[in-house]
């Protein structure tokens, strides 16, 4: 009996036609990060386990109950990548990147992995381009990263998504606050879902991340964080609403978005799309200035993104969706060859490699069709040229040129084929001529 195989729940097939769009989204994303002076990084699909233990926290969701983790037959466990920051982070440590030049910019595009509810933008297998940058504490970088997760929206046709800004304060300032949350919290505790009544002995803090409907009502009767910063965060938290000011980025000041990693120090941000429902963020980040340090490198300061492409592609509008399509696909072929007789079928295969040598992108039947329905596929597939061999073009040593926008055609010998081309039309860019 046959096996109907499908797609691992959670993930999915990303097929020809849909390629496109993917494709822009990744181009944009590295264009923009280019740009500002981000280099691309390429890290392992997964890690010791140990490092997101350390790095993402113990308490997060993430690493309660969305990790993918494998143990090896020495005992020790891999995890496959939950998030990109902390690979970048042991990197730019094992590398030794601080003692060559401190201050380091890294972007990276990839697939992350969590055992989560599969739904509409949310996938256990997901995709995410992000900034990272190590080796500065000035707000300015926080107001640049904002701003390029802001670009990439605006160059992909995204409207209609918030930025969201809070200061979560540095540890020094969150240790009075946390004293403040547990004695508000007290006697409210019995009131708390099963994971935030855990969080209070542990992470009191993490409390204010719950998704829960019943938390978030008592979450937005306690104090704000912001309200409590020392006063070097203060002035951090004032200089970056400045900046973006200066650049005419609107935002929101969320007092309640603490983002749900436990290395976030100050700046936390999130992109937000109300067309997504409740899990309604495209992308999230933040400063995490004891991070490096954390992890066994040098006591820098941090702060990075990451943009989920799912949920982005979910929040797009038909329209936009369509034109990213259409600007990620390939922009059509040079050349379609077509066979009008069955003596042409070896020259005509010739021809359509001897075109791509010369860097013209060509195609050609391989169905045994008709003439009509190998101009269909021209036609389908954008060829700016049909190249038509029949038992005429075989004896004249020629070939038949049509202009598929204006139906125009005019004989070219065989030869000369390849030069005509190049006057009429460029090739495509990485050819060879």
């Amino acid at each position: 009996m046959a096996v109907n195989y499908r797609a691992p729940r959670g993930t999915r097939d990303i097929l020809p036609e849909e390629v496109g769009l993917w494709r822009h989204l990744e181009e944009t994303a590295r264009a923009i990060f280019t740009r500002a002076g981000y280099g691309e990084t390429r890290t392992p699909i997964f890690e010791d386990t140990e490092l997101f233990l350390r790095s993402t926290g113990e308490d997060t969701d993430i690493v309660e109950k969305e990790m993918y983790t494998l143990e090896r037959a020495d005992g020790a466990s891999i995890t496959l990548r939950p998030e990109g920051t902390p690979s970048i982070a042991r990197a730019y440590i094992e590398h030794d990147l601080a003692k060559q030049a401190p201050f380091r910019k890294f972007f990276y595009v990839g697939p992350m992995f969590r055992y989560e509810r599969p739904q509409a933008g949310r996938s256990r297998q997901f995709h995410q381009a992000g900034v990272e940058a190590f080796g500065s504490d000035s707000p300015l970088l926080d107001v640049e990263t904002i701003d390029l997760a802001a670009q990439f929206f605006d160059a992909i046709g995204l409207t209609g998504y918030e930025v969201r800004i809070n200061s979560i304060g540095c540890a020094g300032c969150r240790g009075d606050f946390r004293q403040l949350l547990r004695s508000r919290l007290e006697s409210r505790r019995s009131q708390l879902c099963e994971n935030c009544q855990r969080r209070f002995e542990r992470n009191v803090f993490r409390i204010l991340d719950c998704k829960e409907e019943g938390c978030r009502g008592i979450i937005v009767t306690l104090p704000v964080v912001a309200d409590h910063l020392c006063p070097a965060c203060a002035e951090h938290w004032r200089e970056v609403q400045a900046g973006l000011k200066a650049l005419g980025r609107p935002y929101v000041h969320d007092p309640h978005l603490v983002r749900g990693l436990d290395y976030y120090t100050r700046t936390v941000y999130e992109f937000v799309h109300g067309g997504l429902g409740a899990r309604n963020a495209v992308c999230g980040g933040g400063r995490y200035d004891n991070l490096v340090g954390e992890l066994g490198g040098a006591q820098v300061g941090g702060i990075g993104f990451a943009v989920g492409f799912e949920p982005t592609i979910a929040a797009l509008s038909g329209e936009a969706r369509e034109q990213a399509t259409r600007t990620g696909s390939r922009a059509g072929l040079d050349v379609y060859v077509v066979r009008a007789s069955d003596e042409a079928r070896l020259l005509t295969l010739q021809l359509a490699h001897e075109l791509r040598q010369a860097g013209f992108a060509s195609d050609l039947d391989f169905e045994g069709r008709s003439l009509k329905a190998q101009m269909r596929s021209a036609n389908r597939l954008q060829a700016r040229f049909a190249l038509i061999l029949g038992e005429e073009e075989l004896a004249r040593g020629t070939v038949t040129v049509r202009e598929m926008a204006t139906a125009s055609q005019e004989s070219v010998p065989r030869g000369e084929v390849s030069e005509w081309l190049r006057r009429r039309t460029a090739a495509r860019p990485g050819s060879t001529s």
